[in-house]
């Protein structure tokens, strides 16, 4: 399928190389330069726009236009941009993390002209290139039924992708899995500060390496937290600074809304904030090993001592 797409960042390039891989068709456009001409020395047949316009232009109809860009402002200028040249029956993606009111309203304000809107919540971090997206869909239902080949695609070999609903259905399950998300990154990296204070010297890898094993505690992150260990075993070379992104803030939010306590996710929250400017969380094993998991899964930075 032919695919125009916003957003060359870690997820956004990532995303692009796979689906032309798997065959399709992308131009795309991206803020500054050099994304694209990094992609062009892999992808010869990349075609890239100097303007949104340009690239709605070049689209056959129904346009399928995929935006990749950090939830808030940058979002919401690239998409008034977009709307201005897409026409009835295009489909516009929006698969970043945005909160779901605002993919819910972005839906509604499209459907009265008759454009359709799909928010997608988009999970796997970098790793997810070669293993598949797990793809949260929310939005018009024909349009998620014509981009099955492009969901399809980014989903091979182990990923999947799956309709919520309408409006912000997608971009509402994928918050509460980032919600989930902090609170098992924050037990791990409390379970290791334990192991690592303990009077028996424990080598936490060996540890992390049989959990790995049929635990209970086994899974994706705790694999992570094997390839954290594996580069630095004691994780002296990082400062326990963790930043946080939005979503489990949304989640607490909801869920007080709702009358639900999240007592994990709300900690795990406050531990990333206090991790910002109190050095004593800095130091930490269990900030430290958060940190660690962040850059593992995401490819986000960390600081280095």
């Amino acid at each position: 399928m032919q695919i125009g797409f916003i957003g060359l960042g870690k997820m956004g390039n990532r995303m692009v190389l796979k689906l032309i891989r798997e065959g399709h068709e992308l131009i795309v456009w991206n803020r500054s330069e050099a994304p694209i001409e990094n992609l062009k020395t892999i992808a010869q047949n990349l075609k890239a726009t100097k303007t949104i316009q340009e690239l709605a232009l070049s689209l056959q109809k129904p346009r399928v236009i995929w935006t990749m860009i950090p939830a808030g402002d940058a979002t919401e200028e690239v998409l008034s941009e977009v709307k201005k040249y897409v026409e009835p029956g295009d489909i516009i993606i929006d698969g970043g993390n945005a909160f779901y009111k605002d993919s819910e309203r972005r839906y509604e304000e499209l459907k009265t002209k008759n454009i359709k809107f799909l928010g997608i919540g988009v999970s796997g971090g970098i790793i997810a290139f070669e293993e598949g997206y797990p793809l949260m869909v929310g939005g018009d239902k024909s349009a998620y039924e014509h981009i099955i080949p492009i969901l399809d695609s980014l989903a091979k070999p182990k990923g999947g992708h799956a309709y919520f609903g309408t409006g912000g259905a997608g971009h509402f399950v994928k918050m509460i899995h980032n919600g989930i998300e902090y609170g098992i990154m924050q037990s791990l990296g409390e379970g290791f500060a334990v192991l690592q204070k303990a009077p028996y010297k424990f080598d936490l890898q060996k540890v992390a390496k049989l959990w790995q094993r049929g635990t209970l505690v086994s899974g994706f992150m705790l694999d992570r937290a094997v390839e954290a260990l594996e580069k630095d075993p004691k994780l002296d070379n990082i400062v326990g600074v963790i930043a946080e992104s939005g979503e489990a803030q949304w989640t607490v939010e909801q869920a007080k809304e709702e009358g639900v306590d999240v007592e994990i996710i709300k900690r795990s929250l406050e531990f990333r904030r206090r991790s910002q400017t109190d050095s004593k969380v800095q130091n930490s094993f269990a900030a430290k090993m958060v940190a660690a998991l962040r850059q593992a899964f995401g490819g986000h930075e960390v600081k280095k001592k």
